[in-house]
């Protein structure tokens, strides 16, 4: 006997069902409860994209209100960046609205609607786009290659090359010109005069990796300097630089060739940099989960595989919505 083959709603279906559920718990009427339930039994895959949909709901209320959240802050930003007064000044979503509208606000721009990250472009002078690296070569002939979704500005005046890493990560191959070039991200700065190397923005500092040469990094504008050399890695966050240490610098900056490396790397580590690599939107849930340690090489063009990959060994689960959205438990 042939198992049966499975129902797999389609996209605008998935859609649909997200659509009905915001609707049904927004006090619906009696016409609207009708519809539903001529709607629900016209296909069985209305049924099943329903049912999933409400494994999504339950999945996703918290972290959708932070999503919201963080999208009507960085809206709210970006309306005062241009002045308009006549638009609402924040954006009030509550409850099962909130989710609803931050999951079908997610899905059904395609890329997603992501204000803090057009800020960021509006304010940078180079930038790469989720799943692309870029290599950009500044007026003194030093070469940037961003990692993907990365933001930089630049101002080489006053006798100083100087580049304000704005968001994600670049790698720096700096031609010798007798001016500084300073790299900064957050509260501190790596200064050079030649040398190959990466800054790598994290979520309360930065990461310093030195493929060759030398690197002068503080934590803030008033920290002790830490000399790197080639093969040597320090992070830095809140004013505060840990101690530095030897590292595989080639591996580390293998995102240049399409690969990421992780030694005994939490999950929600490696989660954070897919995201750069994938058009929609990830999200982790499970904190058990994000907290468990991950070591191996996968292809950053694929960040799908890479979870698939992951889920075989750690046991997860993914759902997937409307192409744009995986969330993981």
């Amino acid at each position: 006997m042939k198992p049966s083959n499975p129902i797999t709603p389609t996209p605008a279906q998935e859609q649909a069902a997200l659509a009905w559920l915001s609707l049904l718990h927004d006090r619906p009427s009696t016409g609207d409860q009708l519809t539903f339930s001529q709607w629900l039994r016209a296909d069985p895959a209305h049924a099943e994209a329903y049912a999933q949909a409400q494994v999504i709901w339950e999945l996703s209320e918290s972290p959708a209100r932070t999503l919201a959240d963080e999208d009507a802050l960085a809206l709210q930003g970006y309306l005062r960046a241009m002045d308009a007064p006549r638009r609402s000044p924040m954006l009030r979503w509550s409850g099962a609205l909130a989710m609803a509208a931050c999951l079908l606000l997610m899905v059904s721009l395609g890329t997603g609607w992501q204000a803090q990250r057009w800020l960021d472009d509006l304010r940078a002078d180079h930038v790469s786009a989720p799943g692309e690296i870029r290599t950009v070569t500044l007026a003194d002939q030093s070469q940037v290659t961003l990692d993907a979704d990365s933001a930089i500005a630049v101002d080489f005046s006053h006798g100083q090359r100087r580049v304000k890493l704005i968001r994600g990560a670049g790698f720096f191959s700096v031609t010798h010109t007798g001016d500084p070039f300073v790299v900064a991200a957050e509260q501190g700065e790596a200064r050079v005069l030649g040398t190959q190397f990466e800054v790598r923005r994290q979520p309360h500092g930065a990461q310093v990796t030195v493929l060759s040469g030398r690197v002068a990094v503080t934590a803030d504008e008033h920290g002790q300097q830490q000399i790197l050399t080639a093969g040597q890695q320090v992070a830095y966050a809140d004013g505060t630089a840990e101690k530095l240490h030897a590292v595989d610098s080639e591996a580390q900056l293998g995102w240049r060739q399409g690969w990421l490396t992780y030694y005994k790397t939490t999950l929600a580590d490696v989660v954070e940099d897919l995201r750069r690599y994938y058009p929609g939107r990830i999200v982790l849930l499970n904190d058990e989960l994000a907290a468990r340690k991950v070591s191996g090489s996968f292809p950053s063009k694929d960040p799908q595989a890479v979870l698939n990959s992951l889920q075989g060994v750690l046991g997860f689960e993914q759902h997937r919505v409307l192409g744009q959205l995986i969330i993981l438990r």
